[in-house]
């Protein structure tokens, strides 16, 4: 993984490029790009590793989404600070080292990860990895779809699920939801609806759900109603 890493960054000026190391048994280590690389930068990675001819990542295997949501860190600290203390009868201001707990947020992002193999010398899988900015309104990444054709669909999935918007891309739309459909279904934060007027056989706890969500719906409309029916009572008392 190394040679791969410093190969990128000979071929590629610029290319950042940094090994996540994966501590399980199976030691599947993988190459993740620089948040923010520009297009351009991302897909001369994405060719090189293509063209190289001692690499030839010619086969696009997977593409797959990941949700990365903010995460609270706790940190232990030293800090000095001033107090004030009694020494034989006399206050005294003395410096004191004390240990404090601080948090702070790690802001989340999405990343999308390519499995990549070479037919032609049998070998892989590599795996690059790339994330976005953040998970709000930085979601943005270079579709490599140019590079391997058979990360359209799997692009477009993800575009849909996760919310990726892939830059570049021929045909970026919805592919499993339609395109009316809000939100991202993938994402570690989606909250399901409550009416499932898309399913077409509502059955045990989706059948509850519905028919809670169409008696809520009801008691809102005959609240609305009586409060319209009100007003104009109010109003034709006026016009009295």
């Amino acid at each position: 993984m190394e040679e791969i890493k410093a190969a990128i960054e000979a071929a590629v000026p610029g290319a950042g490029v940094e090994i996540v190391v994966n501590p399980s048994v199976s030691g599947q280590h993988s190459l993740r790009l620089r948040p923010g690389d520009s297009v351009s930068g991302a897909v001369a990675v994405a060719k090189f590793l293509r063209d190289d001819p001692e690499l030839a990542l010619d086969f696009l295997s997977n593409v797959t989404g990941v949700d990365w949501p903010d995460k609270e860190i706790a940190e232990k600290v030293k800090v000095t600070r001033t107090v004030t203390k009694t020494v034989e009868g006399v206050e005294q201001a003395v410096e004191e080292t004390v240990e404090e707990t601080r948090k702070r947020v790690e802001p989340g992002c999405l990343e999308a990860v390519y499995h990549l193999f070479s037919v032609a010398k049998g070998h892989g899988p590599v795996v690059l990895r790339i994330k976005t900015e953040n998970r709000t309104d930085q979601v943005e990444l270079p579709s490599l779809t140019p590079v391997w054709r058979s990360a359209e669909f799997q692009e477009r999935e993800i575009f849909d699920l996760y919310g990726i918007v892939f830059t570049g891309h021929p045909d970026l739309r919805r592919l499993l939801m339609w395109e009316g459909f809000k939100d991202h279904p993938m994402r570690r934060d989606y909250v399901e609806p409550d009416d499932f007027e898309y399913e077409p056989t509502a059955h045990d706890e989706v059948l509850k759900r519905a028919m809670a969500h169409q008696a809520k719906q009801k008691a809102a409309e005959t609240v609305a109603g009586a409060a319209d029916a009100g007003a104009g009572a109010e109003g034709t008392g006026v016009g009295a």
